[in-house]
């Protein structure tokens, strides 16, 4: 019987064809890289969010989705929609209403199809007392827009974060919810204080759970808006304090989260310049 030598393996094939892997990766690595960045802001239709809205705006390579609750009275939001009309969209958002955030990330979907960054930036301060002068209502209130809003914000657009490479959600929290730092101020901060707190632990957990996502919890300094007045007519404490401009707070919040990577150590309470305060 005549010896028939085997066909010997021909690695060029699987050469050539892992050449041309690595050419399609590096093509749509290009191409990611190209693609402008999704944003949603919250709480976009005055004061820092505003501030962070209109940076973004005048930024290259940026989609930016602006979260109001009644947009119909969001006339500076509609000025940069129609100076930026294929890459500025507004939306309605109301703070922890399960529904309105389900048709602002459909919105979203269908626009952009996924999101990159999301920060949550709505909230509110509205009383300032002590312990024994705080109503459960008050507090209630303060908890639900300011930690039960980005809750419902995140699991809301989860799905479509997990459609960008690199996802990332910052939450514009405060010094007051630092327990080590906000609890001693001699301020009637504890409604504030205590929904920022919350916020601050649900950060944490978000972190822990999602591998994949690059969490940030923001202090914006003593910022003059709308609510740092009624904090400063309100408290002896507050009234002291030095303010900087939105535009320096948003500037510095940007700063932050674009650059921002995931480790493991982190989210840390970090202040709009950087340095980092203890929870």
């Amino acid at each position: 019987m005549a010896y028939i030598e085997p066909q010997k393996e021909h690695p060029t094939v699987l050469t050539v064809s892992s050449r041309k892997a690595t050419r399609i990766l590096l093509v749509l690595s290009q191409i990611q890289a190209m693609s402008p960045t999704v944003y949603l802001v919250s709480g976009a239709n005055r004061g820092i969010g505003l501030g962070i809205v209109t940076q973004l705006a005048a930024g290259p390579d940026t989609i930016v989705f602006a979260g109001a609750r009644d947009p119909s009275k969001a006339s500076d939001l509609s000025a940069l929609s129609s100076k930026h009309p294929d890459t500025f969209h507004v939306v309605q958002l109301t703070s922890a209403d399960k529904a309105s955030n389900e048709a602002a990330i459909a919105e979203i979907r269908r626009v952009a199809g996924r999101l990159d960054v999301i920060i949550a930036n709505a909230g509110i301060s509205s009383f300032f007392g002590d312990v024994l002068d705080t109503s459960p209502e008050v507090a209630m209130e303060h908890q639900r827009v300011n930690f039960i809003g980005p809750l419902v914000l995140f699991q809301s657009a989860w799905p479509l974060l997990q459609k960008s490479p690199h996802p990332k959600f910052a939450i514009i929290s405060s010094l007051a919810g630092s327990i080590q730092v906000g609890a001693a101020l001699p301020s009637g901060l504890l409604s504030y204080g205590a929904s920022k707190a919350a916020v601050n632990y649900l950060a944490v957990k978000m972190h822990n759970e999602h591998k994949d996502l690059t969490v940030r919890v923001l202090n914006p300094g003593g910022v003059a808006t709308d609510m740092a007045a009624f904090a400063q007519a309100s408290d002896a404490l507050m009234a002291q304090m030095q303010l900087i401009t939105v535009q320096e707070s948003a500037a510095g919040i940007l700063s932050v989260v674009d650059t921002a990577i995931r480790k493991e150590d982190e989210p840390k309470l970090t202040n709009y310049d950087g340095a980092e305060y203890p929870w």
